[in-house]
């Protein structure tokens, strides 16, 4: 399906930083160019919340504050994540299904190829996640814009749902309690090194779509519209507290 893959692995850097990459390799990509993989991580941990929600609604951005957990808004949809042990990546193209199941179904491939050269026996579940042992490892969100499709997703190696919960705001201790036994029982990490998850995720990208994998830096202008991102947008509150 692509002849190449740009692959671009950015390191562990502020979720500001993180998101405001994502947009602006997005807004890069010229007709000609090849898809986007890009691997990366997040330090300090991170607490995304997606397109439509509400940061104050949503998140002790105090309790984040005080435990030295960065806050962002995403550019897709979805729910409130803590970023700390996991792989994400994000593929970037202008070659996809138009239908949105079938581009989820599409650019998860890879993802459950992975899992499966890792051993676990791995499955995508529509719209956007991928299970193990009927447990959530991978979930997963899009956005399109100017005819490219951007699609970031995790790869959790480890979970800590209480830490998690505890940043997030839930109307009672009662319903908490409730929520963090049902994440439990729903939501496991794989337990290995993110250089391995690292290395099988770019090599099961080349598999699945028969693509040559080119590995790359950050160009000048990318750098600039992500530093420009950072400043003008992703650590703004105008966009982080927007309704």
């Amino acid at each position: 399906m692509f002849k190449q893959i740009r692959v671009l692995e950015t390191g562990f850097n502020p979720g500001a930083w993180n998101m405001a990459l994502d947009e602006a390799l997005l807004t890069n990509l010229a007709d000609h160019d090849t898809p986007i993989l890009r691997i990366y991580g997040w330090q300090p941990p991170c607490v995304s919340i997606g397109y439509f929600q509400s940061m104050e609604e949503e998140v002790d951005v105090l309790k984040c504050s005080n435990m030295g957990v960065d806050v962002v808004r995403r550019i897709t949809g979805g729910g409130a994540v803590l970023h700390e042990f996991e792989l994400t990546y994000t593929f970037i193209t202008k070659n996809y299904p138009a239908n949105i199941d079938e581009s989820y179904q599409l650019i998860c491939e890879p993802v459950v190829l992975c899992l499966n050269r890792l051993g676990y026996k791995a499955k995508y579940v529509p719209l956007n996640d991928i299970v193990v042992d009927n447990k959530k490892v991978s979930g997963n969100a899009q956005t399109r814009k100017n005819n490219t499709l951007l699609q970031h997703g995790t790869i959790l190696l480890a979970v800590d749902i209480e830490k998690m919960f505890s940043m997030l705001k839930v109307p009672s201790e009662k319903i908490k309690d409730k929520m963090i036994k049902d994440v439990k029982a729903r939501v496991t990490g794989i337990n290995r090194s993110f250089e391995e998850v690292a290395s099988n995720l770019k090599e099961s990208f080349a598999e699945i779509f028969g693509a040559q994998i080119i590995k790359d830096t950050l160009s000048g202008k990318e750098k600039k519209d992500t530093e420009k991102l950072v400043i003008e947008k992703y650590s703004s509150r105008q966009w982080n507290w927007r309704k």
